[in-house]
């Protein structure tokens, strides 16, 4: 299943997507609560109030689902001329990943690392489909990076590699947008990547997040992205350095992860620059296409 977030004038919610069609989870668990004289009606809810509610699940979205249908609620949930909004506007944490594809690294003139390199981007990155990423005036080369994104669903310290996927709620794709020349300064001067990778806008995300129904193995996926309809990355996550289940395990030896982190798993080879009046596509196999344009800032 691939649920969303949506907003239509002012009301945001949360989504499923059916046959091309969003249908209102946010209604239809109202109305399924209702019936089964349950509280938590899910006024205004969000992802991440699900994620920490623990009701982001396989089978609670399944059951809503079937009740849908038994009470023949399909063409009352189903919603018009909606905008897709970031699945997770303002999630707790990003945690990134650098140089986890060899052929990216060697692009970069870098050795593959023998250990994760993780860092950290801002949540205020992050923006949904169609929405315009921002090169600020004189920022320098701007870089897509096309990444396939995994979302916390349950906190765990000390997690095994085997049972770390049981941590994971769904997937989504999340373009690593870099401020490159920016971040090639710090680096020289051995200082953290952090505002290059963290820009306001640099965190695309989108266009939804799909369950593990679907992806129940994310090392077997195909992810690509285009600029203005040409072919700049092309890759499959088998080519992943440390896979999900290992980024998951390692990160959580040290802290603690919890609902809504996002681990997103680095980029392939082929980044390239772009600048305002492009559009970038980011596509990961099983979740969708990311559409953002570039503009112009001050």
């Amino acid at each position: 299943m691939k649920v969303v977030s949506f907003g239509v004038g002012e009301y945001e919610a949360v989504g499923w997507l059916e046959r091309g069609s969003v249908l209102d989870f946010t209604r239809a668990y109202g109305l399924y609560c209702l019936a089964r004289d349950l509280p938590g009606a899910l006024d205004g809810c969000s992802v991440l109030a699900m994620l920490r509610a623990g009701i982001f699940t396989v089978e609670m979205f399944e059951s809503v689902r079937a009740f849908v249908k038994e009470h023949r609620l399909g063409e009352e949930v189903t919603v018009e001329d909606c905008r897709l909004l970031a699945p997770l506007p303002r999630p707790p944490r990003i945690i990134a990943l650098g140089l986890n594809y060899a052929a990216h690294a060697v692009e970069t003139g870098k050795e593959p690392p023998k250990e994760p390199i993780f860092f950290v981007k801002a949540s205020t990155a992050v923006i949904g489909p169609e929405e315009p990423v921002v090169c600020p005036k004189g920022i320098g080369r701007v870089d897509h990076e096309v990444e396939l994104a995994a979302i916390i669903g349950k906190s765990g310290r000390n997690i095994s590699r085997h049972r770390a996927l049981e941590h994971v709620a769904g997937y989504t794709v999340l373009n690593d947008v870099t401020a490159r020349d920016m971040q090639s300064r710090d680096m020289a001067a051995s200082r953290p990547w952090f505002l290059s990778k963290s820009l306001d806008t640099f965190a695309p995300m989108g266009p939804c997040i799909t369950l593990p129904d679907e992806i129940q193995e994310p090392g077997e996926l195909d992810l690509s992205l285009r600029v203005n309809g040409e072919g700049r990355q092309s890759s499959n996550t088998r080519d992943l350095i440390f896979g999900v289940s290992e980024l998951v395990s390692r990160l959580s030896r040290y802290l603690t992860l919890e609902p809504g982190d996002i681990i997103s798993t680095g980029t392939p080879s082929g980044i390239s620059p772009v600048e305002p009046g492009d559009v970038m596509e980011a596509e990961v196999e099983k979740i969708g296409t990311l559409r953002n344009p570039v503009v112009a800032g001050k």
